[in-house]
């Protein structure tokens, strides 16, 4: 007799709720409201504006070599302008040719833009004179006049690469080519600061990776994004 009492009062408490509650979920419903609360717009509205912000690492390091038609080229002819960087030597039978058509893929994607460039620079500019990148940069296909071919002192570009931008690069006489280097490439914005998305953890990737299909799309996202700015 106890137990049926309680069933009817329990009955009885969810009859009441669902008259009263029911039609307010009802009407939320009809109005679009139900995935609209407040908690969740907040962090709907964080997470895009986070995922849309680059980061800025800081100045990119200067430079100053010469390009594949003996002009004179530095950070600052690029002032103004997006451009990704990256080191390579014309005769790399190992990662470059993959790094090229990376390139190449940026460059269409980007072609005719006159605020977006790229900079190649050798680290074996004892064979990669102006005369040899000249000739590569044909034979690649490369198109766009705001992509320079760069050589210059050894020393120079090997500093740059390793203590400017903390890309590896060296010789290695156990190695075909003789040459060691990054396949990553740096993204620099209008205001010559490089700058890189985050990685799923938060954290700065620094630069992107010129040897995978997911970096080379993400690269040209964060172009876009820059060229905005």
């Amino acid at each position: 007799m106890f137990k049926n009492k309680s069933y009817i009062g329990i009955s009885f408490i969810i009859l009441i709720f669902g008259i009263y509650a029911v039609p307010k979920i009802v009407d939320r419903i009809k109005n679009g409201e139900v995935v609209k609360g407040n908690r969740l717009d907040n962090v709907g509205l964080k997470s895009s504006k986070s995922d849309a912000k680059l980061l800025t690492i800081g100045p990119a390091p200067k430079f100053e070599l010469t390009n594949q038609d003996n002009v004179k080229v530095s950070n600052q002819t690029y002032k103004g302008k997006v451009y990704v960087l990256e080191f390579f030597f014309t005769t790399c039978p190992s990662i470059c040719p993959k790094m090229n058509l990376s390139m190449l893929e940026i460059e269409k994607t980007f072609f005719g833009n006159p605020n977006f460039g790229i900079v190649s620079i050798t680290i074996d500019p004892a064979h990669d004179t102006p005369k040899v990148l000249k000739d590569h940069a044909k034979l690649l296909g490369a198109k766009s006049s705001n992509w320079n071919f760069l050589t210059g002192d050894k020393a120079t570009i090997m500093d740059l690469s390793n203590k400017g931008f903390n890309l590896y690069a060296g010789e290695n006489a156990k190695v075909n080519g003789g040459f060691e280097h990054s396949g990553l490439f740096a993204l620099i914005d209008k205001d010559g600061n490089i700058r890189c998305r985050k990685d799923d953890f938060g954290n700065p990737i620094l630069y992107y990776d010129g040897l995978d299909k997911k970096g080379v799309r993400d690269i040209q996202e964060d172009i876009k994004i820059l060229l905005e700015e």
